[in-house]
């Protein structure tokens, strides 16, 4: 009677679900628009769908590893660790925020965004071949909500309602005020065996290579040196379409180097298969040699159309130094973009001037309109310059002569409290120096960070530059126990929920609001682009005003960005003729080709 009694509750929460909205039922779900690729498509257009399998790349890891879960509180995990999960949904690299089914092969959700339901492929097994059911997927909530990052918890806790198992392979996530975002959400986490880690806590470290549900496997590793991934030859989803025509190579091997300089040279040794290029300077002087000139290393541009993190050095405004928006306003002024991108970047880079460079919610012009009417009501605790300027960062003649800069900014930080004494800047209440430490974790950093600590100096300040290693740098990052530190906040196609994590009062100890921002404005735009994601005018107003705030905080000193993937790998792997719009696609997509590999010098290949 008990079991009777649920079954006929789940029937009737159900059909109330379907009385009072409408119900789609689709293989796909895009956050904007529609999905490019009909329910009867047979691959992505930028795979091969008929690309042999075989072969070994060999990567570089900067960095040592000492656990293999990715998803502990502490510690640092291999190269490629988080390919070892499939999850409900997977996007596509041509398309953005389009979602399809993976482990769920169709799913039904509300037109008023309030549930859905995920029907799970029966034919969906974890690699010990045993199958993947709604109870993994209940599990695998609870468990990152549980034992995750405090983030998780923060995201989801206030809005899902339920999460019910209706079946083997059907579970329903239910909603208290509607969100599509937060419904998708729900299908990219990554779905665990319940049976391997039931026993386990997720926020603890793991000392062996966990049981997964992915297209590889660990095959052999050895603990911070290097990871080798198996091809799993009967992974289950290898035919489907979101997946044919990729994870071509039979083995993907990460060898770890603990620096950038010294493993370039391991590269160009042949040590290893492919490189990506940060460096402009690098990318304009230093691949050259017998094995360009003869074609065995390919150096290639690839044009791409990303939304580009805005990376910067960012300010802890949590230190006292820093917590005066005068005083981040007057250390940009002396950052000399145009004479570094002259002098270091051989004119490569473009100056970075929104936190949504690159897509159509950057701010421009002037608030007007709607924009206008959301930022009025914030006047008075918002800068005056939101109101009547477009936010650009300096801009110098390259020349390296800034006094006019050096002017202004001292004229700033008196206006902060702030006066040169004996050729130092010191605070004109407590009489101390204006010292900070800038905290790096790549030594190859320190030449963008001279010039800025040179101008620095002009000023009276002492900029301190201290490189650490990676697992340093992020336990400080974690702790944040630094002044400022050279990095970027995420990029995204559209203003999406990762806004709370990184700039929300309520996300503070997330590592990802790394100015340390709690502001109620800030808040309250946050929340208004949330609360719009299917209005696009209010959408795209609440991003703007937000994008303009941000910026005229001064939280960063924004750098530089470019459009282009600079790669360059040894000659013996071919590529579909389409590539994909927002990815290289090299790992997904490229394939050993055994012939170009016959015509490399045997002691460069592998």
């Amino acid at each position: 009677m008990k079991l009777r009694f649920v079954s006929l509750l789940i029937v009737f929460s159900i059909v109330n679900a379907f009385i009072y909205s409408n119900v789609i039922t689709t293989h796909a779900i895009a956050m904007h628009g529609k999905p490019k690729y009909p329910s009867n498509f047979k691959n992505f257009d930028y795979v091969n769908p008929n690309a042999p399998k075989g072969g070994t790349v060999t990567l570089a890891s900067l960095g040592a590893y000492d656990n293999f879960n990715r998803y502990a509180l502490r510690g640092l995990t291999p190269a490629g660790i988080e390919t070892l999960y499939d999850t409900l949904l997977v996007t596509s690299d041509d398309e953005a925020e389009v979602y399809y089914c993976l482990i769920a092969n169709k799913i039904e959700y509300s037109d008023d965004d309030k549930w859905m339901i995920y029907h799970i492929n029966p034919k969906a097994t974890f690699n010990n071949g045993k199958p993947i059911t709604a109870n993994d997927v209940l599990f695998s909530y609870n468990k990152f909500f549980n034992e995750g990052v405090p983030q998780f918890k923060l995201y989801f806790k206030d809005n899902v309602k339920s999460i019910e198992v209706l079946d083997k392979y059907r579970i329903k996530m239910s909603l208290n005020n509607p969100d599509k975002e937060m419904l998708i959400s729900l299908g990219t986490i990554k779905i665990f065996p319940k049976q391997y880690w039931e026993n386990k806590n997720l926020g603890d470290p793991l000392l062996e290579p966990p049981l997964g549900s992915g297209p590889y496997k660990v095959k052999e590793y050895k603990m911070g040196e290097y990871i080798i991934y198996e091809r799993v030859k009967d992974y289950w989803a290898k035919d489907l379409p979101v997946m044919k025509g990729q994870n071509n190579f039979d083995y993907i091997r990460y060898d770890t180097y603990r620096d950038q300089t010294v493993a370039f040279q391991a590269f160009k040794a042949g040590e290893f298969d492919y490189w990506l290029e940060s460096t402009a300077k690098n990318w304009a002087t230093m691949y050259t040699g017998s094995q360009f000139d003869r074609k065995y290393i390919i150096k290639s541009e690839i044009e791409n159309q990303l939304p580009q993190h805005m990376q910067g050095f960012i300010f802890n405004i949590k230190r006292p130094i820093f917590e005066d928006r005068r005083v981040r306003m007057a250390l940009n002024l002396v950052f000399d973009f145009e004479w570094m991108n002259k002098n270091l970047f051989y004119n490569q880079y473009t100056r970075t001037r929104s936190y949504f460079q690159n897509t159509d919610y950057e701010e421009r012009g002037i608030p007007k309109g709607n924009e206008l009417r959301i930022l009025s009501k914030f006047k008075g605790k918002i800068p005056d310059e939101v109101f009547t300027k477009e936010f650009n960062p300096n801009k110098t003649d390259g020349s390296g002569n800034i006094r006019r800069e050096i002017r202004e900014a001292l004229k700033i930080l008196k206006d902060a409290g702030w006066e040169i004494k004996d050729q130092k800047m010191v605070n004109t209440k407590n009489g101390k120096p204006f010292e900070f430490e800038f905290l790096l974790y790549d030594q190859s950093y320190e030449r963008i960070a001279i010039p800025f600590q040179a101008n620095l100096e002009k000023l009276g300040i002492k900029m301190n530059i201290r490189t650490i290693d990676t697992t340093q740098f992020t336990n400080r990052l974690r702790n944040r126990d630094f002044d400022m530190i050279f990095s970027s906040y995420d990029a995204f196609y559209y203003p999406n929920s990762n806004l709370q994590d990184m700039w929300r009062s309520n996300f503070i100890d997330s590592t990802y609001n790394t100015a340390g921002v709690q502001d109620e404005v800030v808040d309250a735009l946050v929340d208004g682009v949330l609360a719009n994601q299917d209005n696009e005018k209010e959408f795209l107003d609440y991003s703007h005003a937000l994008d303009r705030v941000l910026m005229w905080n001064y939280y960063a000193i924004p750098n530089w960005y470019l459009s282009k993937f600079r790669i360059a790998y040894w000659n013996k792997f071919s590529s579909p003729k389409i590539r994909p719009k927002y990815a290289v696609g090299f790992i997904n997509t490229w394939w050993y080709d055994k012939a170009k590999d016959s015509k490399l010098p045997k002691n460069n290949t592998k």
